[in-house]
């Protein structure tokens, strides 16, 4: 039974957390938004993210988000970051399974690491932003 276990961690690839820089059109303003990619050939089930933002002194609420499945190639959009959460750590813990494997991964904001003049392209989205570490 223990040589049916596969001992190997499956590594995460291509799916990313990238936050966009984006106009709002309604509020007039740049922000913001936060999507998860998924740049495999195959889709996620069952895909779980549960952020939050962290520092010494400031602790933000904890959301959840479940998508059933995200196709091959494609993103959701998961929500905005108000200016107040750019001070702290945003930490976005994502679990999906792919190809019948269960697969983890935080990916993390820096505090202050989301400003305009770093952007760069982003993977299947028309936009410009940061990719989460």
């Amino acid at each position: 039974m223990k040589k049916d276990i596969d001992r190997a961690i499956p590594k995460v690839e291509n799916v990313y957390i990238v936050a966009s820089y984006e106009f709002n059109s309604i509020f007039k303003i740049d922000e913001w938004t936060i999507y998860l990619i998924n740049d495999n050939t195959e889709a996620l089930e069952t895909a779980l993210v549960v952020s939050k933002g962290e520092s010494n002194v400031k602790t933000t609420s904890i959301l959840r988000k479940k998508l059933d499945v995200l196709p091959a190639n494609s993103f959701a959009k998961l929500e905005f970051l108000h200016d107040d959460v750019l001070e702290v750590d945003n930490i976005f813990q994502v679990t999906y399974f792919l190809g019948g494997k269960l697969l983890h991964k935080d990916f993390r904001f820096p505090k202050f690491s989301l400003k305009p003049e770093a952007v760069v392209d982003l993977p299947l989205l028309n936009s410009k932003g940061i990719i989460a570490d």
